[in-house]
């Protein structure tokens, strides 16, 4: 075997030398190298030098070997007429490139025409990703890309959504695979605006769906010659709560939304699911499909289905509680109406002196508020509109009545052993001093009292809530927009049709599956509002505000921005005092990351 040609790992080499167990080849650099038998190919007795120049072989001249295996000599003398160290390392490197031929052992297998046709034809797809590819990454890096490139960006919106981990594209130009990365990539190509909302799909958000629905028919207490007051936003059509009098008995009226929903429903488990409304900036993404609103919402209708709570208020007690579906007709009033009327009204000045008595009930049993500022963020028409979460009479009086409910149907629930998720909160850790001013605490003691509370909780068990004064507490009057209250309403229309109602562990597993769906609803609120926030900084480079130090660490103070409803830390050579105001003005903003640093104006 001595001067043989043979391949070794694709390349040509002479059999130089042997000793017992290896042969030394010698290639066409002159370098050595000595192997075994079995890692080299034996391609021609005589060694010559030799190129991958080949002649075009006509392959068709073997379609009768189809599916047969011959020797390297025999394709040879087939495809080249001779066999000669030139031709058959041309036979070889047509055997290697495994289109027409595949090894088997020392022989070589033709195949047939379909793999042939099946193999080219994978390799014209690949060839033509190749130059997709490579065009593709050609207008990436000029900023530009087109209908051909679109499949990549497609892959790479996927990422930025995190939809999937990984894009070809992103890996081949050297871009991190990870959300940020993809978003900030797509928003240089202009493939995303800067209004466009990633967040509700990043963090798997469902969209809304329609659909059918019917109410059920349940027999009805008539309480239309009641006047039901439903008062919210002037722009609302959703109303899921109305309040009315009835001489002393005060009537909380609430969209029977457990009519339409029944447990264990497909729309049970499709509201499940969601958890919730997401108020976003941009949207509003819906927990029950949006024909329910239209069948339920209050005062849609000349009359609406509710489920009504009747009780009396004594000496800050609660009594004759009781709970129907019921008739109501309902007026809607809009918040900056009913401030006008709460006090020439003798309905609602009557439910402000019942409100006023049970808010300093739960005052005297410890109740904790902190009145920081709060931002609406709203994105309508192209425009970004940020206002103070508004704050007034008819406002504090809805809130107080549905606390009211709250207590009420957690009272109703115990006293009639109806399960229920009771919304919970630990006694706080407050120093004296905050508990004894908590009336009149300035922002940045109100802003040290946020760390003394607990973190609040859902339980089947009756217990404290401490920030509302309440021993025992649920949500249940908002059954259109939060999936708690259903369950309450679930539970109690159950209970007053003489159905069976949920047993505890059921309730449990319940709260389970809802609380897992919470961590996404809140980080999805709280980027979207963050990149509004961000958008609008960017929209108004301009922009000033005041800020308050609610803390100081170190040689940084922290700040509250009430304008804008953000905070930020700035280094100080002279640290200013807690509750200082000053002029801030924008330094940078990260859109992507949702990040602005702020310094003194």
């Amino acid at each position: 075997m001595i001067n043989s040609l043979v391949a070794y790992k694709g390349k040509a080499a002479r059999i130089a030398g042997q000793n017992t167990h290896k042969f030394e080849l010698e290639f066409a650099d002159g370098s050595t190298r000595k192997v075994r038998e079995k890692d080299f190919r034996f391609i021609h007795p005589e060694f010559t030098n030799v190129n991958d120049s080949c002649a075009q072989a006509d392959i068709a001249i073997l379609d009768d070997f189809q599916e047969e295996t011959l020797t390297l000599q025999e394709i040879t003398e087939w495809l080249f007429d001779e066999y000669t160290a030139q031709s058959a390392w041309c036979t070889c490197v047509l055997v290697e490139d495994g289109l027409y031929f595949y090894w088997q052992k020392d022989k070589i297998y033709v195949r047939p025409t379909e793999q042939v046709a099946s193999i080219q034809a994978k390799r014209d797809a690949e060839a033509l990703e190749a130059q997709t590819l490579a065009h593709c990454v050609d207008n990436i890096a000029n900023n530009v890309f087109d209908k051909q490139d679109l499949a990549y960006i497609q892959d790479i919106e996927k990422v930025a959504l995190n939809q999937s981990k990984h894009a070809k594209i992103l890996t081949h130009i050297g871009v991190e695979n990870t959300p940020e990365a993809a978003y900030k990539l797509l928003l240089r190509l202009k493939y995303f605006e800067q209004t466009f909302n990633p967040y509700p799909a990043r963090h798997g958000i469902p969209n809304d769906v329609d659909i059918d629905t019917e109410m059920a028919e349940v027999e009805r207490i008539d309480l239309t010659h009641l006047n039901s007051y439903a008062i919210d936003n002037a722009d609302s059509n959703d109303a899921d709560d109305a309040f009315s009098v009835d001489g002393d008995k005060i009537w909380i009226h609430i969209a029977d939304v457990s009519s339409i929903v029944a447990p264990g429903s497909e729309l049970d488990l499709y509201a499940q699911e969601r958890a919730s409304n997401l108020y976003l900036p941009d949207q509003i993404l819906h927990m029950l499909p949006t024909s329910i609103t239209q069948l339920c919402a209050l005062g849609l209708s000349e009359t609406s289905p509710a489920l009504s709570i009747g009780f009396l208020l004594s000496d800050k007690e609660m009594q004759d509680i009781e709970v129907v579906h019921s008739t109501i007709k309902v007026t809607n009033i809009s918040y900056d109406d009913a401030d006008k009327i709460l006090e020439s009204n003798e309905d609602l000045a009557k439910i402000q002196t019942l409100v006023e008595l049970h808010r300093q009930y739960r005052a005297s049993n410890g109740s904790m508020s902190l009145n920081l500022p709060r931002v609406d963020v709203r994105f309508k028409e192209g425009q970004i509109e940020i206002s103070d979460q508004a704050s007034s009479p008819s406002r504090e009086l809805v809130a107080e009545m549905m606390i009211m409910a709250g207590r009420v149907i957690a009272l109703f629930a115990q006293d009639n052993d109806i399960v229920m998720p009771y919304a919970i909160q630990d006694e706080g850790e407050f120093p004296q001093e905050t508990l004894d001013n908590k009336d009149n605490l300035t922002m940045s003691e109100s802003f040290a009292a946020t760390k003394c509370f607990k973190r609040s909780a859902t339980s089947t068990k009756p217990l404290l809530h401490y920030g509302l004064g309440l021993d025992a507490y649920l949500r249940v009057t908002s059954p259109l927009r939060r999936y708690f209250d259903l369950l309450a309403h679930q539970q109690l229309s159950s209970f007053i049709l003489g159905k069976p109602t949920l047993e505890k562990e059921r309730v449990k597993e319940i709260i389970g599956i809802t609380n897992a769906a919470m961590p996404d609803i809140g980080k999805t609120t709280r980027a979207s509002n963050d990149h509004y926030k961000c958008l609008y900084l960017i929209q108004n480079p301009s922009w000033q505000g005041e800020g308050v130090v609610v803390d100081t660490r170190g040689d940084k103070a922290l700040f509250m921005i009430p304008e804008v409803g953000m905070m930020t830390q700035i280094k100080f050579k002279t640290l200013p005092e807690r509750d200082e105001k000053v002029l801030l003005k924008v330094s940078s903003v990260d859109l992507v990351e949702r990040l602005v640093n702020f310094k003194p104006a």
